[in-house]
């Protein structure tokens, strides 16, 4: 496995992509997004996600910059996704998008960067923490993933593998975890068994970066 320096860059085009496989995930398993919702939550979350991914793709500017693409994106999603989904993924695009800057070219350390900030703005907005049974049990193990293997001197496009396969594996995980926040919280030891859908949704995402990366 070769390894590069972290430095190696992410054009905007590539950006563009990770928005189109993740669009395309979110509507090849829109039905099952949403009967694990229906389990624990208002059934409503793979709908949601792909009305709210068909607006982010009917309204992307793709000549960006990047920062103001980003942004576009999550407002996006703030205003066509329902429930908790569309803010949360609002603000994780918003909050990404002023670490990436208004360079055609994307550093993988800014990626990382963004991608953090994403992260730090859905725990902020959501007030979860991992162990609470949503999509932060899959977001935080990716982006600590992709850290650690860009410290470990690996290229993004390997940094973005151990990502996604971080992001399985937090997704798993939340089976058999009692949630502690939304609407399944209401549901107490009974939320235990199912996945969560919030969880599964973000593991499509960090999938996506993957495979939009995949030969950088």
């Amino acid at each position: 496995m070769g390894h590069v320096n972290s430095n190696d860059t992410i054009s905007l085009a590539q950006l563009v992509e990770w928005l189109h496989q993740f669009s395309t995930l979110v509507n090849q398993n829109k039905g099952y997004l949403t009967n694990l919702d229906s389990a624990i939550g208002d059934a409503d979350h793979g709908s949601n996600m792909s009305r709210g991914m068909t607006a982010v793709l009917d309204q992307l500017p793709t000549d960006g910059p990047a920062d103001a693409m980003f942004k576009k994106v999550g407002m996006t999603l703030v205003s066509s996704v329902g429930g908790a989904s569309g803010p949360l993924y609002g603000t994780f695009f918003m909050k990404l998008a002023p670490a990436l800057g208004s360079n055609d070219d994307i550093t993988a350390t800014s990626l990382a960067t963004a991608l953090r900030a994403g992260l730090d703005g859905v725990v902020s907005r959501g007030k979860a923490e991992p162990g609470d049974k949503t999509m932060v049990d899959a977001m935080a193990p990716a982006v600590e993933a992709i850290d650690k293997s860009l410290a470990d001197g690996e290229s993004m496009a390997e940094a973005a593998r151990a990502g996604a396969e971080a992001a399985r594996g937090g997704r798993e995980a939340t089976t058999e975890m009692v949630a502690r926040k939304g609407r399944a919280s209401y549901l107490g030891e009974r939320s235990k068994g199912h996945q969560d859908p919030g969880a599964t949704s973000t593991a499509y995402l960090f999938e996506a970066l993957a495979a939009s990366l995949d030969g950088v």
